[in-house]
């Protein structure tokens, strides 16, 4: 590819540089409520950065894709945090294109649990869960991205790891139910109960991803 002359190049870098400028300055008087001075600093301002300017001011008031956006918890179980599959998890989630709004790492109490698996307290390998989910530090996220929550499910991969495919999480990481390495909320309404059991809310971040509009039409 044919290079361009060098005092073309810098005459290009000082135009970007003074866009930027302008933009920076706009940006500081549309959110200062300034909606005059707003127009007359866009006056004879590239069209597709103006476009790019009321956008960015849309989406900062927005969680996510508007009336799109979903979010889940998904939980690296103990044998996958002793096994250090926690990095190979995350970037599989973000590689997808989802975004990340929540993590932390934690021993997680009998009492968490219970309200956790309230629907199998009456099982007979209860007990055999609660063991296993306290014998280690668990690594528990929340996800957001449209349909995100049937999407982590499929990625995740059947329960029993002798039955999920090749390219889950769980056919990829596990061979036995009992350490099935991760956990993925299985439905909006649980994903939303789950959130709030393991989640307070200062502890989820609303921020708008650079790529976006890349991974979905908005």
């Amino acid at each position: 590819m044919t290079s361009l002359p060098e005092g073309w190049q810098n005459t290009r870098q000082n135009m970007i540089m003074l866009q930027h400028c302008i933009l920076k300055r706009v940006l500081q008087q549309f959110y200062s409520g300034n909606q005059e001075t707003t127009k007359s600093l866009l006056s004879g301002f590239p069209a597709a950065l103006q476009h790019g300017h009321r956008a960015a001011g849309h989406r900062s008031k927005s969680t996510g894709l508007p009336g799109e956006s979903e979010r889940t918890l998904i939980a690296i179980k103990p044998d996958g945090v002793q096994r250090r599959l926690v990095g190979q998890i995350i970037q599989r989630f973000e590689q997808r294109g989802f975004k990340l709004v929540g993590m932390k790492m934690m021993k997680v109490s009998e009492d968490l649990l219970s309200q956790h698996y309230c629907e199998l307290r009456t099982k007979p390998f209860y007990p055999s869960l609660l063991h296993y989910m306290t014998s280690g530090p668990v690594v528990v996220m929340v996800w957001e991205g449209h349909k995100v929550v049937q999407t982590s499910r499929k990625m995740v991969g059947h329960t029993n790891p002798a039955e999920a495919q090749a390219g889950t999480v769980r056919g990829d990481f596990s061979i036995h139910v009992s350490r099935n390495v991760v956990h993925a909320s299985d439905s909006l309404e649980g994903a939303q109960r789950e959130i709030q059991l393991w989640f307070q809310g200062k502890e989820l971040l609303n921020w708008d991803c650079c790529d976006q509009t890349s991974t979905c039409e908005v």
